[in-house]
């Protein structure tokens, strides 16, 4: 029976998996990697070690198969830039969406005409997060090493020049730069003209089903496969999530928590929102994706426990802990943005907070408290939502923490809405497989799997509606503090 290979590159693991045509994932790799912070606001990563952690992800699943993929596509975390020389020689770490050092070309930038403009062209709100943001910070602040770029380049172009001696990305990748223009799929002339570079220091931009093949004789070599595989472009892993979580109906959002967290939708037409709270980014002719991201999911709570507690205690252990806290962390909110925040708010500035603070409460109430602000700051975005687009009538939920029972009935009883969550919780790899099926032409079966629904306990509504409303105050009263802290 034929498979795909699905390789989803995150923000802190490479995860590979092989897929049957009956739908069952029969193979699974998964490698760490770390975010380097040498600085306050940096967060870049090493690109030659996740392009090692790409590459034994791949060989290693292709060995357990010991057949030829049929093909091997790809799903990729957003907004990572990088420059690369003329020898195609990486100049710089890789810059993830996490890192903040732009916030300031984004502050003069967001507001303006030229800044709305933007954001209706590409569908990218003005944010430190956006490499539009992150090159115009380089242009700026180290004008000679803007000067030797060759190319400006993300983390899954670098693998592909590394795989096809080829700059390469996908439409739905480039739509999240703030580079693309969404409506024309071409690179966008104004993005450009700020950014003050021109659309052949870019990767040449293709259709996320697009099949590429050439791969190098000795990569294939090295991950155990023909040299005349399939490889397909693939596309962003938010965008990735829609597909694999079968979200692709209208009112259906999939919601993730990883590293970081987001609620997204599909619709049929390439639009933005009017109060730029929302992103909108291409999948396929047909379908774009529109929601928000949060900067902190998981690395808040690894944060909490390596940073602030220094116990070395387990997140799985701290989250048992946390959850045996009473619901509402007994009058403890959280803001909590730890790395600054995207969406709804897109504000670089805006700074962890707790208030409510009594002698009654212990770490674990902080922990909770963390949990229920992540939890309010994607009910913001799905409100957000549907104002934009209508009601959301179902939630599809994927991404780590759904190894976590009581944190995905956390959701639930928040949004007091049901959560459907499938056995496998890696959607953006098999949304990766999907895509590729349908351009190669391979039938996969993907609607076997049982959901799993998690209803919301309609005791907590009062208490977490109160909660949720003191949560929105404490950002906008804290607002005007943060630029100046």
């Amino acid at each position: 029976m034929a498979y795909i290979i699905g390789v989803d590159i995150g923000t802190s693991s490479a995860k590979v998996i092989a897929v049957k045509e009956d739908g069952s994932v029969m193979a699974h790799c998964q490698q760490e990697y770390t975010i380097l912070q040498s600085k306050p606001g940096y967060s870049e990563q090493d690109p030659a070690f996740i392009l090692a952690a790409v590459k034994n992800g791949i060989r290693s699943v292709a060995t357990i198969m010991r057949a030829a993929p049929a093909a091997i596509s790809f799903s990729s975390a957003m907004h990572s830039v990088m420059i690369m020389s003329e020898q195609g020689e990486a100049l710089t770490p890789l810059i993830i969406w996490a890192d903040n050092r732009s916030e300031q070309v984004a502050d003069k930038l967001r507001g303006t005409a030229q800044g709305k403009k933007i954001y209706e062209q590409t569908g990218t709100p003005i944010h430190a997060m956006s490499p539009l943001c992150k090159i115009m910070w380089w242009k700026e602040n180290e004008p000679e090493l803007y000067k030797q770029a060759a190319c400006f380049v993300g983390i899954k172009e670098y693998i592909f020049y590394h795989f096809f001696g080829r700059y390469i990305t996908d439409h739905s990748i480039a739509s999240a730069t703030g580079l693309f223009n969404i409506h024309e799929l071409r690179w966008n002339t104004d993005s450009l003209t700020l950014a003050g570079i021109t659309a052949q220091q870019l990767p040449e931009a293709v259709s996320s089903d697009t099949i590429i093949t050439g791969v190098d004789p000795v990569i294939a070599a090295e991950l155990n496969i023909p040299v005349d595989t399939q490889f397909i472009a693939g596309a962003s892993d938010g965008c990735l999530a829609q597909l694999g979580s079968n979200a692709l109906d209208a009112g259906h959002a999939s919601l993730t928590i990883g590293t970081s967290g987001a609620v997204r939708m599909t619709i049929p037409n390439a639009m933005t929102d009017q109060h730029n709270r929302l992103f909108t980014y291409i999948l396929t002719p047909g379908h774009f994706v529109i929601g928000g991201a949060i900067n902190n999911g998981g690395v808040l709570l690894q944060w909490y426990l390596d940073k602030f507690l220094q116990t070395g205690i387990h997140i799985d252990a701290g989250l048992q802990q946390a959850f045996a806290t009473p619901a509402g962390a007994e009058g403890v909110i959280c803001l909590p943005y730890l790395h600054g925040e995207r969406a709804p708010v897109w504000d670089g500035h805006a700074k962890g907070a707790f208030i409510g603070i009594q002698p009654q409460h212990t770490q674990w109430h902080f922990m909770r408290a963390m949990l229920e602000g992540m939890a309010y700051g994607l009910l913001s975005i799905t409100k957000a939502l549907e104002e934009t687009t209508g009601e959301v009538k179902k939630i599809s939920v994927s991404g780590g923490f759904t190894a976590s029972k009581e944190w995905v009935q956390l959701l639930a009883d928040i949004f007091q809405q049901p959560m459907y969550m499938t056995k496998e919780s890696d959607a953006s790899a098999m949304g990766a497989v999907m895509l590729a099926a349908g351009a190669i032409n391979l039938k996969i079966t993907h609607t076997a799997q049982e959901e799993i629904v998690f209803e919301p306990d309609t005791n907590k509504a009062e208490l977490y509606q109160k909660a949720y409303d003191v949560y929105i105050k404490l950002y906008e009263a804290l607002k005007p503090v943060f630029p100046i802290m």
